[in-house]
Order: C-alpha cells, then structure tokens, then sequence
C-alpha cells in the first residue's frame, strides 16, 4: 500500500475550538487521543465500514461506535425503520408496543434474562444491578475485576480499565471511600482470589459482577473454567452472579457470553447493539430477582427517555438482520482472518504481539503475552502501539486509540477490507 499523507486541518480547527468547550473537546475521555499522544480526527458521516472526516479522508473502521455497529454504519434497513418512527415522533415517555418487541427478542435469546428493564446506557444498567444485587441479598459487598469496566458510577470506579487506565488516574477523585469500602477487587481468570474474598467475607458478598470476555482493558478471554467457577462459587455462597454484556451481548454469540461459554448468570447487563447505535442500556435476569424492580418491587429505578421508540426501533432492526443465516460465521472468518494475519506480520518484522478474536471482538497488544488479566496488559509497549496507531491511521484505518479497548469488526467488512487493512499494518509494522 502506498503510504499518502492525510490532511486533517479541519478536525485540528474543530478539536482545538471544542477544548475551550468541553472538558478535554470531548464528551468521553479516550476519544481525546491523549493515550496514543496524537490529535483525534472529526468525524463528518458514516456508511459500512467506514467513516469519513471533516476533511474528506475515508478510513476503514474497526470501532464501530464501541461496538453498536456489528451490521455496519448507517445501515438502510435500520434508518429506514428509523424514518418510519421519526413520523410517530422522538420521544414518548410513556408505554409503547415497540418495548414490547425488543424486550421479547432479548428474553429468547438471552439464557439469564425472564424480565428486562430498558434504561438508556450500559453505566445505568450496571448502576442499577449494582442495587438490585444489594437489595435482593440484603448485603453490601461486591466483588469486580481489576481491568473492567462497568461505566462512571462511583463504586465501581475502583480499579478500572478503559479510559481510567487511558489516562492513567488509578481511581477518580469525588469517589468516597465509604462507597469504595464495600468493593472488592480480584485479578481476572484467578479463582483462587475470589474463593479467598468469599472466605474472608462470610455472608457479606452481594454479587460479583464481570465482564466475561474483557473488552476495557483490551481483548482479554476467560479460561477455560473461570466463568464455571464463578457460577459455582456464587451458588455455594448464596451470592448473584452479573455478566456485563454491554460489549459482548449479540457480538461474541446472538446470546452472548453466556450462550457462548454455557454459563447462567442470575442477571446480565447490555447495551450497545441493542440500540442499534442509538442510546441504549438493559438489564435483566430471574423473574424473582427483576420483579423487586419498581413498580413492582421496592428497588427504585427510572429513566424519562427509557424505552425510547426511536431505540427500540433501531434494536429491533438490528436483532432481526442478525438473526440471519451465516451472520456470526461471516464475522468470525473475517476477523480470525485479519487478526491471524496481523500475528504473522508482527512476527515476521520483529515485533512481541498476541491477540486473538471471538466472533468479531478483537484485539492485539504489543506484548510477548499471554495476556491474561490487567496485569499482563499494562506490561504492553504503549509507545510502539501509539506508532501503529498512528502508522495505521495515516493509512486510512482507524482503530479504538488506546492499547485498552478492544476492536471490532462488522458485517459491512469485506474482504478487501481486510486486505487493505493488511497491507497497511506491514507497511507500518515494517517502519517501527
């Protein structure tokens, strides 16, 4: 591929007058670029797999709105369905049939879900479940996972991965250490420490909450007996198991997670794809456990825009195109095809990266590896990954500009697509 220089004077315009208006110029930290020490370009439109800046530049992308887009950007069966609800209105904050439809097709196809509550982002849902795991259990204590993330609300702003670890605060100022104290935090994949925190908290943990294929501290697998052994351990201490599924639900499987790895958690997180790119979060599982929800229940819960026709709508589209036959095949050879390539270019230009794909979630660390927990992240070269970043981007391949996010492929890549991106990562990988 022929390396041309990209012109971004626009997005530089733009990004330096948005910094005088929002803290940083943007409205969530890791699309600043600080990570990768770069300029963030400006998006103008998108279609497919691509995205277009404010400066005309077309790069294939493997972010895909942090996930949303598994079908592909702007696709025309979803903004058409989208201008059919337009005509109904934008907003209705009251019951309408449409949740009716995208709560039916999350309870079938989700294992841990009999009862779902809409709410409009993933931090909601997991601030949510956060409560309802205490109420339910009538104890305070939670157990997490260094590494992951389960959006901004204070207590689970302890050891987090994504844009925390981006910017390196190791926990955010304006978090109590009264709501911190009742957090507990253990490496992923090391049953053997959270065993020891329920022995060392008899009858005190609520739940543990876990991202089961990480996603916020990079692309991080679970071993082969990890979730088992949370399912197991839970059970045997009368405490709730919670899958956030934010990224994985409908990505890694139509079922996610736990219809990937066969394992039942009592309640699941998700958000993302569900929206089909609009503003979207969920949670659900046992009846008995949903039905203390209010008005139900006593644990109080509400949303004006949850439930908004407009996402509904998108999420319904979203759930029926990938219904469709050979849609999770299609998105695992074509990632497993990239990632397995991008391997062998590293090795053969001298480079220490591991990575790997499930479905199409994915992700690379410069990094002799294995990486198994957040740990074995931060042992990553962030300098050599900010070049590739770089590297790649001035190619017109725009991936998550941080070594802790994971990628993301779509339906709409092809395999040109992934040939393009191929060539750019030797030519890149080649210089470094």
């Amino acid at each position: 591929m022929v390396h041309t220089t990209i012109r971004t004077t626009q997005s530089e315009q733009i990004f330096t007058a948005a910094q005088k208006l929002m803290p940083g110029g943007v409205s969530s930290p890791v699309r600043a670029f600080k990570s990768v020490k770069g300029q963030p370009i400006v998006f103008d439109r998108v279609e497919g797999a691509y995205i277009w800046d404010v400066d005309g530049n077309r790069y294939i992308d493997y972010v895909g709105s942090w996930g949303p887009a598994i079908c592909g950007h702007a696709h025309p069966e979803v903004i058409g369905a989208l201008h059919e609800a337009l005509e109904k209105g934008t907003s209705f904050g009251a019951p309408s049939v449409l949740e009716n439809v995208l709560a039916s097709m999350v309870i079938n196809a989700v294992p841990s879900i009999e009862m779902v509550r809409f709410v409009n982002s993933g931090t909601e849902a997991c601030m949510a479940v956060l409560r309802l795991m205490r109420a339910f259990t009538g104890r305070e204590k939670i157990v997490k996972f260094e590494g992951c993330y389960h959006g901004h609300a204070d207590a689970f702003l302890v050891k987090a991965g994504s844009g925390v670890a981006t910017l390196s605060l190791p926990d955010s100022p304006g978090v109590p250490k009264s709501v911190t104290n009742n957090i507990l935090v253990a490496p992923f994949n090391d049953i053997t420490a959270v065993k020891a925190l329920f022995e060392e908290n008899p009858e005190e943990i609520a739940g543990v909450i876990v991202e089961p294929v990480v996603g916020n501290a990079g692309f991080i697998t679970p071993d082969p007996m990890f979730l088992q052994g949370l399912r197991a351990l839970t059970q045997e201490h009368g405490a709730l198991l919670v899958f956030d599924e934010v990224m994985t639900g409908f990505r890694i499987a139509y079922g996610g997670a736990q219809e990937k790895f066969g394992v039942t958690p009592d309640l699941t997180t998700l958000g993302k794809i569900i929206g089909g790119g609009l503003p979207v979060g969920a949670y659900g599982g046992r009846l008995d456990i949903m039905s203390m929800v209010a008005p139900a229940g006593p644990v109080y819960q509400a949303g004006t825009l949850s439930g908004n026709p407009l996402a509904m709508t998108a999420g319904i589209k979203t759930l029926e195109l990938l219904q469709k036959p050979g849609t999770y095949e299609y998105l695992d050879h074509i990632t497993k095809k990239l990632v397995n390539r991008l391997l062998q270019i590293a090795e053969e230009t001298g480079h220490a990266v591991c990575g790997g794909n499930i479905s199409g979630m994915f992700g690379l660390f410069f990094n002799e590896g294995p990486v198994r927990n957040y740990k074995d992240a931060k042992k990553s070269d962030l300098v050599k990954f900010s070049h590739f970043h770089h590297g790649m981007l001035e190619r017109g391949v725009y991936l998550p500009p941080s070594q802790f996010e994971a990628w993301f492929s779509c339906l709409a890549h092809t395999e040109e697509d992934i040939g393009q991106t191929l060539a750019a990562a030797w030519d890149v990988l080649s210089s470094i």
